[in-house]
């Protein structure tokens, strides 16, 4: 079945896209983990991608079905309004860190944080549309960059820099 291409980020949207990400990852890290050689070659970096990308899900998860068992705090079920994006980017970015494995899994902990960062404070709560994502892709890149004591090119600062840059295109 064909999808409609969607127009905007939500919190809905955080959610498909980190359990498809742990999908991907589940099925290329043994993969990752042979190509593996900066800064050793330890052969884990799939592994530990993984592992922070499933803290992430598990994170992202708990909110939607906390949202859903209680959001107003009235002990009735949601109306089906759903977490915020906010505060799914936060799940997810607060989560990855939790569980970050290795470099890999703590580059990836800041670029989501960088990504959070700006998503939540984009003023509108469900959702942002394309250049709210673009800038949130730009200080995901910036910022994982500048908390790298020595970054090296070729390296998950590389890719996360090319998709923003093809975000600004």
């Amino acid at each position: 079945m064909a999808q409609v291409p969607q127009r905007f980020f939500d919190a809905l949207a955080v959610r498909t896209w980190c359990g498809l990400s742990l999908r991907a990852l589940g099925r290329a890290r043994e993969e990752i983990d042979a190509i593996n050689v900066y800064p050793v070659a330890d052969g884990d970096t799939g592994t530990n991608l993984y592992l922070t990308v499933e803290s992430a899900v598990a994170a992202v998860e708990a909110v939607f079905a906390a949202h859903a068992v209680d959001a107003a705090g009235d002990g009735e079920p949601d109306d089906g309004d759903g977490p915020s994006l906010a505060d799914a980017v936060g799940a997810m970015a607060h989560g990855a860190l939790i569980g970050a494995r290795g470099n890999s899994g703590t580059i990836l902990a800041q670029l989501l944080r960088g990504m959070a960062q700006v998503l939540a404070a984009r003023g509108e709560p469900a959702h942002t549309d394309g250049a709210g994502l673009r800038l949130a892709l730009r200080r995901a890149a910036d910022s994982a960059r500048q908390a790298v004591a020595h970054p090296v090119e070729g390296t998950v600062l590389t890719v996360a820099s090319a998709a923003a840059d093809a975000a600004e295109e």
